[in-house]
């Protein structure tokens, strides 16, 4: 069975089983998804392949959590959801009433979209590495764009190492991970051109254990500073007494003495953006992944804490120089979707 958890507006939960057995009748509307009465909470249902704990999508949890607190909707969620029961998960929700569907089919695109289109009446926000559809107008995509946060931290990351070796563990070679790696390396490079960097994917987006080892074969070919994209990077830096940069979430209260700064993505943009179309009836295919763009309040640079007073002022100087212009428009951030290498 899916395991789901139903949080209460206390912010208290409380794990039960999802049925396997289809629900209530189909929510019946005409025209576009929602068209609800603005008052009246939104019924959302999350669907994760992966722990809520994980760092990216605890933030879409994390942004569920507050608008619920609002009083803007009423969320489920389910977690630890197999790829092969993502499409039967998402049939159970839409059978029972929910006006808005939110989860991440990387590796179950094709199945989703074909679901959406059994529901045309309910909202399907989908982490997507794949555009809209406008011949599926419930189906909308976004991604965590906060490669203009990444970029910030590379600057961080090429003042503070030493010996100019950076390793980078992420889970796959994705277009969500290679963008912001590239903006990270862009970064770095700019306080030193040099810089060589290690490249490695654990083709997993959950195993610490995996990511630790492939971070510590990385120190002990010299990198001095590591890029963790996932869990466990941060273990073998700490244990091995090198630095770390910080992706997605704020880690640096576990690692006060390795993660020196990190890239901060915030869904409650994209998501608010979605609960106001749902419940205005304007709900359509987009791509929501600006709203993930610092000038749109989606990501940013978390405060250096620990680190304040040790991060060289060269650096400090150009990442406020190069936030004011992301900010403004004047600079932009190289979006690179392509894999990164080893160089």
């Amino acid at each position: 069975m899916t395991q789901h958890r139903k949080t209460s507006p206390t912010g208290l939960s409380r794990r039960t089983f999802l049925s396997t057995t289809a629900g209530t009748a189909l929510l019946v509307a005409a025209g576009a998804p929602g068209a609800l009465k603005a008052d009246e909470p939104l019924k959302v249902a999350g669907i994760y392949t992966v722990p809520v704990e994980q760092q990216w999508v605890s933030r879409i949890h994390k942004a569920a959590g507050t608008a619920q607190e609002r009083g803007d909707i009423d969320y489920v969620f389910s977690e630890n959801v197999s790829n092969t029961d993502y499409a039967r998960v998402m049939r159970e929700y839409a059978e029972q009433g929910y006006e808005l569907i939110i989860g991440e089919v990387f590796a179950v695109e094709q199945e989703a979209r074909e679901v959406a289109a059994e529901y045309p009446d309910i909202a399907f926000l989908m982490g997507s590495s794949f555009k809209q559809d406008e011949a599926l107008p419930n189906f909308a995509v976004f991604d965590n764009y906060i490669q203009d946060a990444s970029y910030l931290t590379g600057i961080i990351a090429g003042a503070m190492t030493e010996t100019g070796n950076i390793g980078m563990v992420g889970g796959f070679p994705i277009p969500e991970v290679n963008r912001l790696m590239h903006a990270f390396m862009a970064g770095a490079r700019e306080m030193n051109p040099d810089i060589t960097f290690q490249v490695s994917f654990i083709g997993s987006w959950f195993d610490p254990p995996k990511a630790k080892e492939t971070a510590f074969a990385m120190i002990e070919n010299g990198a001095d500073m590591l890029y963790a994209e996932r869990f466990g990077v941060s273990d073998a830096a700490k244990e091995k007494g090198v630095l770390a940069i910080g992706n997605v979430i704020d880690t640096q209260a576990e690692y006060p003495e390795t993660v020196v700064a990190s890239a901060i993505w915030h869904f409650e943009p994209t998501l608010d953006k979605a609960i106001a179309e749902v419940k205005a009836g304007t709900f359509t295919a987009a791509d929501y992944g600006v709203y993930s763009f610092m000038k749109e309040g989606g990501s940013s640079l978390a405060p250096l804490g620990t680190f304040e007073g040790k991060v060289p002022q060269e650096a400090l100087d150009l990442v406020e120089q190069r936030k004011q212009e992301i900010m403004s428009g004047e600079y932009t951030v190289e979006i690179n979707d392509e894999e990164p290498k080893s160089s």
